[in-house]
C-alpha cells in the first residue's frame, strides 16, 4: 500500500522566501470584515526560492539513540530511579524523539512551561522567538518524586514495564494543574476529555529534562509504515522535488468536500507559479476522544481515498501525525501548525474551528469557530508559515456534488455535519451520491457496525492510537 502513496514526480524544487510580512496568501482572501494589524494588513509580493522550509531553531531534533549505544545507555538506565509512563506519555515521547517539537529536546523544564502557557513561544538564545502554544510536559506524583531524591536522571518506561528512554538534567516542579487548564483550554468546566485522561488525575510535580530515547516508538499496529518523521517527510518530498508543501490536518474521514478543498488548493498553487506543489494529509494518530472514529479505521478510509482517484496518490503524501489531541481551538490550532513546519511543509490549510469541540457542560461550541485561522494569522513564531483558510464546502444538490457554497443560491447547498454523516453511517444509510466514494463511505459503515453500543447508547469507548 505504501506504494500507492509514495509515487516517483520528477520537477523542479522550490519554495517560499522565509522573510514573509504575512501568513496570508493573496490568493487566498478571508471576508473583508477580518482585520489584522500590523503584520497581516499588507500583502507583499511572494517570490520562489529553492529548498524546503527550514525546521524551527534551524535544525531539526532527533533524540534516539544510536544503535551501537543503545546497550550502553540500556545498562545505564538499569541503575537509574524508574518513571512508568501512561500511553499518551508514550506518545509525546514520540512526537519529542523525531523533532517534531523541534526546538525542544525533552520534556519541558518550568521557564520553557510558562513560556508555553503565557506566550504561546519559547525564546531562543539568539532572541528569536518559534511557536509552541501546548505544554509537553510529564507528570509525577509525591512518591515518585521521593524515589527520585537527587538524581540526575532517571529511566522511563512504558506501561508494558519496557524501557524507552533516559531523561537526564532533570528539574522538578510543581503542576499548577488549574493554570494549565485555564490558560490551554480558556475553561476549567469539568468534561474536557484530554483532561480527564492526563491531567485530572496527575502527579502534582512536573518533571523537564533532555530525552535519550533508546528504543524508537513502535506501535506493531500494522500502521508504522506510516509513521514518517519530519525528517523522513522532508526525504520523501525532496525525492518528489516538490516546489511546495501543503499540510492538512485531519482526525475525521475525509468527504469529498475536504478533497474538493485540497485538490482546489493544489490548482491555485500551481496558478501562483508553482510546478510541483505536494500535499501533506496527515491524520492525527495520538490520543482521540471516544466519539472520534479510531485511526486504523481512518487509514482504511484514506486509502480508499486514494484508491479511487478522489485524491491523486502522485502528488499526495499520506502519513501519520503522532500528536495526542487536546480539542484546545486556537491555542492547539497553532501547536499543529507549528510541527508541520518542522516535517517542511510551507503551507498549512485551517478552516472552521480547528482543533474544536462542543462545550462539555454546554450546548454551544467551546470555542468562536473563526478564532483558530485568526489565530495563526497572528501568531508569533509562525510567520514563514503560509495559512490557507478553508473555502466552505457543501453538497451542492443542483449538480449531486460537493461544491464551494454559493450564497447568492443558499437554498441548493445541503450542509451534512460530522454528526448528521456518523449517524447516517450507525443506521447503514447513504448519504447523497458524491458526497463520500462508495468504497470510503463502507469502511466508515463497517467501523459503526462493529461497535457494541453501551446501555447508555453511546458508542463504545475507542482505543486511542
Amino acid at each position: 500500500m505504501a506504494s500507492t502513496f509514495f509515487t516517483q514526480t520528477s520537477l523542479p524544487s522550490k519554495s517560499f522566501n522565509n522573510s514573509l510580512n504575512t501568513h496570508f496568501v493573496p490568493s487566498f482572501k478571508l471576508p473583508v470584515s477580518l482585520s489584522l494589524k500590523p503584520r497581516a494588513t499588507v500583502l507583499k509580493r511572494l517570490s520562489l526560492r529553492a529548498g524546503l522550509i527550514e525546521p524551527d531553531g534551524g535544525r531539526l531534533v532527533d533524540l534516539r539513540v544510536a544503535e551501537p549505544e543503545r546497550e550502553l545507555k540500556k545498562k545505564e538506565a538499569a541503575l537509574l530511579p524508574k518513571v512508568k509512563l501512561s500511553k499518551i506519555d508514550v506518545q509525546w515521547v514520540h512526537v519529542l524523539s523525531e523533532g517534531w517539537a523541534s526546538p525542544l529536546t525533552g520534556f519541558m523544564r518550568e521557564s520553557e512551561f510558562l513560556q508555553t502557557l503565557h506566550f504561546n513561544c519559547l525564546r531562543l538564545d539568539d532572541g528569536s522567538f518559534v511557536n509552541m502554544s501546548v505544554p509537553i510536559v510529564l507528570a509525577i506524583d509525591d512518591s515518585q518524586k521521593e524515589r527520585i531524591g537527587e538524581s540526575n536522571s532517571v529511566a522511563l518506561f512504558d506501561p508494558d514495564d519496557n524501557l524507552i528512554a533516559i531523561l537526564t538534567d532533570i528539574e522538578i516542579y510543581k503542576h499548577h494543574k488549574e493554570e494549565r487548564i485555564a490558560r490551554t483550554w480558556g475553561t476549567t468546566a469539568p468534561g474536557l476529555p484530554y483532561v480527564d485522561q492526563t491531567i485530572t488525575d496527575a502527579g502534582n510535580w512536573l518533571i523537564g529534562g533532555d530525552l535519550k530515547v533508546i528504543e524508537p516508538i513502535k506501535y506493531h499496529d500494522g500502521l508504522d509504515r506510516f509513521r514518517l518523521s519530519p525528517a523522513e517527510l522532508r526525504e520523501e518530498f525532496e525525492r518528489r522535488n516538490a516546489d511546495a508543501v501543503f499540510a492538512f490536518q485531519l482526525r475525521n474521514p475525509v468527504h469529498n468536500g475536504h478533497a474538493l478543498l485540497m485538490t482546489d488548493t493544489r490548482r491555485r498553487l500551481l496558478e501562483m507559479g508553482y510546478k510541483n506543489p505536494i500535499l501533506l494529509l496527515h491524520p492525527l494518530g495520538g490520543y482521540t476522544k471516544a466519539d472520534d472514529v479510531p485511526l486504523s479505521w481512518r487509514m482504511k478510509q484514506h486509502e480508499k481515498v486514494l484508491e479511487d482517484g478522489v485524491l491523486d496518490p502522485e502528488t499526495t503524501v499520506v502519513s501519520i501525525f503522532p500528536s495526542p489531541m487536546h480539542y484546545a481551538g486556537p491555542t492547539e490550532v497553532q501547536w499543529h501548525a507549528k510541527a508541520r513546519i518542522n516535517a517542511g511543509a510551507n503551507f498549512y490549510i485551517v478552516g472552521r474551528d480547528p482543533a474544536g469541540m462542543g462545550h462539555p457542560v454546554e450546548k454551544r461550541d467551546l470555542y468562536d469557530a473563526d478564532h483558530g485561522k485568526k489565530v495563526l494569522s497572528m501568531a508569533p513564531g509562525l510567520e514563514r508559515l503560509n495559512i490557507l483558510p478553508f473555502k466552505v464546502a457543501a453538497y451542492d444538490k443542483t449538480q449531486g456534488k460537493m461544491a464551494f457554497f454559493d450564497p447568492s443560491r443558499a437554498q441548493d447547498f445541503l450542509f451534512i455535519s460530522g454528526t448528521k454523516m456518523r449517524t447516517l453511517a450507525k443506521n447503514k444509510e447513504n448519504p447523497p451520491d458524491g458526497f463520500m466514494c462508495p468504497s470510503g463511505w463502507k469502511v466508515l459503515v463497517d467501523y459503526y457496525d462493529s461497535l457494541t453500543p453501551s446501555d447508555s447508547g453511546r458508542i463504545a469507548e475507542a482505543v486511542p492510537a
